[in-house]
């Protein structure tokens, strides 16, 4: 899964990169046994995560509206204790946000030691937004840049690791997924017509993209495009990462109050 990540300082041409990809599986039945694996490791990880209270884990998922940034939390996330896993959905900013530095939000929404904390959108919806409707300077938009590179170092030098995700869907698949919004009863709520307005500025979107991966992918925060036309693969690949770097941290169950011996002497 490295492949899907974004070298620090590279310069991200999204159309370089197949929306399409599913890697060495050739259909979902091949990988359905991978990311059942993947969603219980995942699952016991977390837990140690949470007994061991040093580390926290944030994700972020960015992507065009239909890249699925709700069904990869319903998947992948499916077994984990909600006790140690939040989501924070980041849509237009209250009044009390906006009246704050553009971060603020972020952090406090940060992942306390032992807690996973998924971004539903993030951050870096400060410069992707300003970036497509103009609506900040283009050196604003730098400096947001190294600011959010430094608010993601402090995180990470205080415990916490961040991993980023952006989910990568081509045009005609967003197309088709909007489309069965709009015949699918159950999903009809889902649909709004800002999403069709915003579609007409797909060209910019990408650019916008391609801007952030390539500034705010770091050695320690890195960005992953990972390619999200086919659900099960995009749900596979943010699982395996997601397994991988957790198991990386070596995380232990604390040790116990009471030696082996004061427990056996204890009658219930």
């Amino acid at each position: 899964m490295r492949r899907h990540r974004v070298r620090p300082g590279t310069k991200v041409d999204l159309g370089d990169i197949d929306p399409a990809e599913t890697g060495r599986y050739e259909d979902e039945d091949a990988a359905r046994e991978h990311l059942g694996r993947d969603v219980e490791r995942l699952a016991a990880l977390q837990e140690v995560l949470y007994a061991e209270h040093r580390h926290a884990v944030l994700i972020v998922l960015q992507g065009m509206d239909t890249a699925g940034k709700d069904g990869t939390i319903k998947h992948v996330f499916s077994a984990v204790n909600p006790s140690g896993c939040e989501v924070a959905p980041f849509k237009v900013p209250t009044e009390e946000e906006a009246d704050h530095d553009f971060l603020w939000r972020a952090h406090r929404f940060a992942p306390r030691r032992g807690h996973m904390t998924i971004f539903n959108r993030s951050h870096y919806e400060d410069v992707l937004v300003p970036f497509v409707h103009r609506l900040q300077p283009r050196d604003v938009i730098r400096r947001r840049y190294d600011q959010i590179n430094a608010f993601e170092r402090i995180l990470i030098e205080n415990g916490t690791v961040v991993l980023k995700f952006f989910l990568h869907v081509s045009k005609d698949e967003q197309c088709a997924r909007l489309q069965a919004r709009l015949d699918d009863p159950t999903k009809q709520w889902k649909f709004s017509l800002k999403d069709v307005e915003e579609r007409k500025l797909w060209p910019r979107y990408q650019k916008a993209y391609e801007c952030l991966l390539g500034h705010c992918s770091t050695r320690r925060a890195p960005w992953h495009v990972i390619p999200a036309n086919h659900k099960w693969y995009r749900n596979l690949a943010v699982a395996d990462i997601l397994v991988e770097t957790i198991r990386a941290l070596d995380c232990k169950y604390p040790r116990p109050e009471l030696s082996a011996a004061e427990r056996k002497r204890i009658r219930l």
